[in-house]
């Protein structure tokens, strides 16, 4: 379900508020954006298990409040400010999985086949784990790559979306996923693409 429609720019000319320490506009801002927002954290959290101490309200709730916080951001435009958030959500399940992991005093992270991990919100937080150390490999190489993939998978995005935080075409959004998907491949332990 996307967020309520309003005005063109008006994301934007609220996070330009916020920026500026307006709390009225953050407080609007967040009625904007909220339902959009737990729409996507709803999809990650949908391959969780029943029992999962971390719903997807909790998940927004406390992305919201990291990027409330992030008053140094230079909001360019609604595309800029999902991108941010889905960042941030990312860095709160992985977060969430270590913690998680350590508790179980597991042994090492696994290796899953990438299939396994676009459904990256899984029961077993070694999956996240994985998909995360592979993502931050592939940074080191392509950062801009990573990135695309952070935003698909942990940000639902689309290519168009992308491509405009990005400030690049949906063509090298697209060649850039391919080139992130053979490398995921490879370091998950996949085969070939």
């Amino acid at each position: 379900m996307n967020a309520p429609e309003s005005p063109p720019g008006e994301i934007t000319r609220l996070l330009s508020g916020m920026r500026r320490g307006d709390r009225d506009a953050e407080s609007r801002l967040m009625k904007l954006v909220y339902r959009e927002l737990r729409s996507r954290a709803g999809r990650c959290m949908r391959g969780e298990r029943p029992d999962h101490t971390l719903q997807p309200t909790a998940l927004v709730n406390e992305a919201y409040l990291r990027l409330t916080h992030k008053d140094r951001i230079d909001w360019k435009s609604r595309a800029h400010f999902y991108a941010v958030a889905c960042a941030e959500m990312r860095r709160i399940l992985v977060d969430h999985a270590r913690h998680r992991a350590a508790a179980k005093r597991g042994g090492p992270v696994q290796k899953i086949p990438l299939e396994d991990a676009a459904a990256y919100c899984t029961s077993r937080p070694e999956e996240l784990l994985a998909l995360d150390d592979a993502l931050q490999q592939l940074a080191e190489w392509a950062p801009r790559a990573a990135r695309v993939v952070e935003m698909l998978f942990f940000g639902g995005l689309t290519e168009a979306e992308i491509a405009e935080v990005l400030g690049i075409s949906v063509r090298t959004v697209k060649r850039d996923w391919s080139a992130a998907r053979a490398c995921l491949y490879s370091q998950m332990g996949g085969g070939a693409v």
